[in-house]
């Protein structure tokens, strides 16, 4: 007779409806995978063959069949409209073979309509059976992350490697974590907040569309340069005589190169010096840039002593404002 399904699902052959449902209830939650995770091949085995037990036994055809013909007799049978000279269970070229249905599906059908005729739902991987089916075209929300990147690659450009974890389901359907590595092309110029998105990158679950991976730019500070908009602002200290007679400012750019700064004017307390082009490159047209900005601040000498002061005076008497 093949497999015993009565005896699977601990029932007599007389076993009537509510008794199937109440024994498979108890088998099914005992060896559900989800709560075998220590024997979880065990387990699956059990559960496959107890909610097969239950949708044949369930069933008054399946079950007549089985009865009659065991499980290789109903494994044989098709099911849909007799034709002339078939089988006395239906043999039809119109039917189709019956095949154990997913344990999984038969499970998640009886806890959604519950055996007391109450909606009940189980809940597997965060997404219930009733969702699974129903959910269809839902899609998680997005995962937004953070993306640090140092003024240097928003400036020329740079390619990051992103290390990610995410389930999957295997080829049984059951979750693993799987590490994949996501390749992102900063661009130049590209600004604090700018997203990037990987469609359907998120964890996979049950009748859910993977969530988007969003990677969200943000700027490291810089020891040197801070950013505005388009334009990089560099702070310079200078001192009194620097900033009366003149004096020559050496910066590196953020590209490497060396940058010579003449500065002849008289600079006043809070005057600030822009550089036109030196700025940072602007992302639609990384052929132009914005400007540097150096802002000045004159250091005063702390005290002064009686010949420095005459010959400040001196010198300055005859100054023209």
């Amino acid at each position: 007779m093949g497999v015993d399904y009565y005896n699977i699902l601990k029932v007599s052959r007389s076993a009537t409806e509510e008794d199937l449902k109440k024994s498979y209830k108890r088998l099914a939650m005992k060896w559900h995978p989800d709560k075998n995770r220590a024997n979880n091949k065990e387990a699956e085995a059990k559960f496959k063959q107890i909610s097969e037990a239950y949708d044949v036994l369930s069933d008054p055809q399946k079950r007549q069949i089985y009865d009659l013909c065991g499980e290789e007799g109903l494994k044989a049978t098709e099911f849909g409209t007799p034709s002339h000279g078939g089988g006395p269970y239906g043999n039809s070229d119109s039917g189709f073979r019956y095949n154990p249905r997913d344990a999984e599906d038969v499970f998640a059908e009886f806890f959604s309509s519950g055996s007391s005729g109450k909606s009940r739902v189980f809940y597997r991987n965060g997404v219930s059976g009733e969702a699974a089916r129903n959910q269809g075209n839902a899609k998680a929300a997005a995962i937004e992350s953070k993306l640090a990147c140092s003024l240097e690659e928003l400036y020329k450009g740079a390619r990051k490697k992103m290390k990610i974890s995410r389930v999957v389901p295997d080829e049984f359907g059951k979750p693993k974590t799987v590490d994949e590595i996501l390749k992102i092309d900063i661009k130049p110029g590209w600004k604090k907040g700018t997203k990037i998105t990987f469609p359907e990158k998120g964890n996979q679950e049950p009748g859910v569309t993977p969530a988007d991976l969003i990677f969200v730019v943000d700027e490291k500070p810089h020891a040197v340069f801070k950013r505005d908009g388009n334009d990089l602002v560099v702070n310079q200290k200078i001192s009194l005589l620097e900033a009366l007679t003149g004096q020559t400012l050496n910066l590196t750019t953020l590209d490497g190169r060396n940058l010579t700064i003449p500065v002849t004017d008289i600079v006043k307390p809070g005057r600030e010096l822009a550089i036109q082009n030196e700025g940072m490159p602007i992302s639609k047209d990384p052929s132009k840039r914005g400007n540097l900005i150096i802002k000045f601040e004159v250091i005063f000498p702390s005290r002064l002593t009686v010949e420095q002061k005459s010959d400040l005076k001196r010198v300055l008497s005859g100054a023209v404002n």
